[in-house]
């Protein structure tokens, strides 16, 4: 790997934007990958370094490339729940059908952890597929009901995905998310559902 290279990487990490600038001025390759395939781009969104992200998408960094885990600088704003990243990275145009390692889309995550802002900004601004089915054979319905914890940012992430999506969903055994709600002790979440 040649220095420049190397120097772009550890920038990126370090969320040096004035750094990041130098090293791309400077020939370094923006796709460029660590030991675990991540680039640049990929490294400045896991740690949410906004201003990096914006002089790598603005350098032509490829929003959609993925690791050896399968994560992409788009998908994992899903995990981060960052809206600031999203921003700055649909200008550059992911591919909202392109998957992580669970066959989720950015959302299915975001829905999961209960990150409310990134649900709403997502579905106001983009036509990602509300009801996309991962491998688990769920939705982020079915995930944010599942995996969250019954509070009020999961009602509300509920709410919102009802707003967009199908609430007769099941997973891959025929259970609703209202069952699963009902099983689970969730009575607001349940209410939403009936």
């Amino acid at each position: 790997m040649k220095d420049v290279d190397r120097r772009l990487l550890d920038a990126a990490r370090a969320g040096d934007a004035v750094a990041v600038r130098a090293a791309v001025e400077g020939g370094a390759n923006v796709e460029v990958r660590d030991e675990e395939l991540r680039t640049p781009l990929l490294l400045a969104s896991l740690a949410n370094h906004v201003q990096v992200a914006r002089v790598l998408v603005a350098a032509g960094a490829d929003v959609d490339a993925q690791d050896a885990r399968r994560d992409s600088a788009w998908l994992v704003t899903g995990v981060t729940g960052s809206v600031a990243m999203l921003r700055v990275l649909l200008p550059a145009g992911p591919d909202l059908r392109r998957t992580n390692r669970f066959g989720g889309v950015s959302h299915i995550p975001a829905s999961e952890r209960g990150h409310v802002a990134y649900v709403r900004e997502v579905l106001a601004v983009t036509d990602i597929d509300v009801d996309h089915v991962n491998r688990l054979g769920w939705t982020a319905l079915l995930e944010a009901v599942i995996l969250g914890d019954g509070g009020p940012a999961h009602q509300e992430i509920v709410r919102l995905l009802l707003a967009a999506g199908d609430r007769e969903l099941a997973d891959g055994d025929g259970v609703t998310a209202l069952a699963h709600a009902e099983r689970r002790g969730y009575a607001e979440i349940a209410e939403l559902l009936r």
